[in-house]
């Protein structure tokens, strides 16, 4: 249909005698000129009389009206009578209406396919979130398909979530790539995720460097390591930095650890005190021995001992009871040293699993769900990693590990199981914290009994 031609100041005669003739197009222009005069009274008049000649644009404007200024029944009636006609706009302002101020999702879902039908790509968009909340994945697909193919960024990520968990890699590049073209740092943040637990360091790279560019923190995390990796600190000191900034605390200490090395104490001190003010362990802990080590701060390391030790770092107890027995306090150093909290897992993974691990976090926590956490999926694909590394044949690996171990073969099964699904997803469902509780617990279980340390 022709566009309504824009009203101009100066038109008012014209429009009013066309618009008291019964023209609805002139009645619909007055309306907007009045509009944006600030003449709410009249604009709703001139629509309503434009509305009842046939004039779906005025229809929509009193829904727009209504919803800002009226009641949210009349915003319903009128949205609902432009949509009827098939206006795709209004059937998405009526649905988001129904949704978010009735919680009539039923509702809100038939003017969303109606509206997605029309072309709208965010109806389709909120279509497909729905569909995800009903366990509706076929569904969901279709509809992120069609809003990621009109320029939805959003959608192609979540396609890319969900080529991901069903296992297949290839929609998952595709859609994941096609995301991060239109700017989307997470996507670009997923795809290098994707490609580094691929065994596709430089392709990760890659993508890295382009999240970062749009100030990813995890990306920017994820290239302080590979350049630490190269011996190259200053580089690595800038990555981390950059993550650190926005709080992460693992990303305070590797920039802690970095200024280290590069000689500054200074700034160590800066970032492992940040880290440990806000509740890190491994930090308190770091934070205190620098303060012994650099600065001869007794006191101020006690003090970053005795935090760490009660959040459970094992390392901390230790070190607290040799201070309090040199400084004569025996009874509280034999509480530390005689009962120390048990050694934590301490031991850095493969970059690819790490990658595995962050994804398995992130497709967990999608959709208000309850993110995994990345240190304990770390900790499971590490300990597999570990214990199965003198085995040069993995045919019978879980009998192998039971023959070695005497840990109870379902335990060891399980614990496969799980690590198979971080590894190549889509076979079972991924697991539920309390399930991952369990395997860290046999993980633990399975270290102790092999020695490992």
């Amino acid at each position: 249909m022709p566009s309504v031609p824009a009203p101009r100041v100066g038109d008012e005669p014209e429009l009013l005698a066309a618009a008291q003739a019964g023209d609805a197009q002139a009645a619909h222009r007055l309306g907007k000129l009045c509009a944006q005069h600030g003449d709410r009274v009249a604009a709703r008049h001139w629509w309503e009389r434009a509305a009842a000649g046939g004039s779906v644009d005025s229809a929509y404007n009193l829904g727009i009206w209504h919803e800002k200024h009226g009641s949210l029944e009349d915003a319903v009636t009128w949205y609902e009578a432009a949509a009827s006609t098939g206006d795709a706009e209004a059937a998405t302002n009526l649905a988001l209406l129904l949704l978010e101020q009735r919680g009539d999702a039923r509702a809100a879902r038939v003017w969303f396919e109606s509206a997605a039908t029309a072309g709208s790509r965010t109806a389709a968009r909120r279509l497909a979130l729905m569909c995800e909340d009903t366990g509706e994945l076929g569904r969901a697909r279709e509809w992120h398909r069609r809003a990621a193919e009109g320029g939805d960024a959003a959608s192609a990520h979540d396609l890319g979530f969900l080529a991901y968990c069903a296992g297949d890699d290839t929609e998952t590049v595709r859609w994941w790539e096609c995301a991060a073209r239109g700017g989307h740092a997470d996507s670009a943040h997923c795809l290098g995720l994707f490609l580094h637990a691929s065994r596709d360091p430089e392709g990760a790279e890659a993508y890295y460097r382009l999240a970062a560019k749009s100030e990813h923190p995890g990306a920017a995390s994820r290239l302080g390591g590979i350049a630490l990796s190269r011996g190259d600190l200053r580089a690595a000191r800038a990555w981390f930095e950059q993550a650190a900034n926005t709080g992460r605390a693992y990303d305070q200490r590797m920039a802690g650890f970095v200024c280290i090395e590069l000689g500054d104490t200074a700034s160590a001190s800066h970032w492992f005190g940040r880290a440990a003010a806000g509740g890190d362990a491994e930090s308190a802990f770091d934070y205190g021995l620098l303060l012994i080590a650099e600065f001869g701060d007794l006191a101020g390391g006690q003090h970053w001992f005795r935090q760490a030790a009660r959040a459970g770092h094992h390392g901390a107890a230790v070190e607290l009871g040799g201070l309090l027995s040199v400084a004569g306090e025996h009874g509280e150093a034999q509480v530390w040293l005689t009962d120390p909290p048990p050694p934590s897992w301490g031991r850095p993974a493969e970059p690819e699993l790490t990658a595995r691990a962050e994804l398995a976090a992130a497709a967990t926590g999608r959709g208000g769900g309850i993110a995994l956490e990345v240190s304990d999926l770390a900790e499971v694909l590490g300990t597999w990693d570990l214990v199965t590394r003198p085995l040069h044949d993995h045919s019978d690996v879980v009998a192998w590990l039971v023959a070695r171990s005497g840990v109870h073969m379902s335990a060891i099964e399980h614990l496969a199981s799980v690590r198979g699904t971080l590894v190549r997803p889509g076979g079972a469902p991924w697991p539920s914290p309390g399930e991952l509780q369990h395997v860290l617990g046999t993980a633990r279980h399975l270290r102790r009994r092999l020695g490992i340390r």
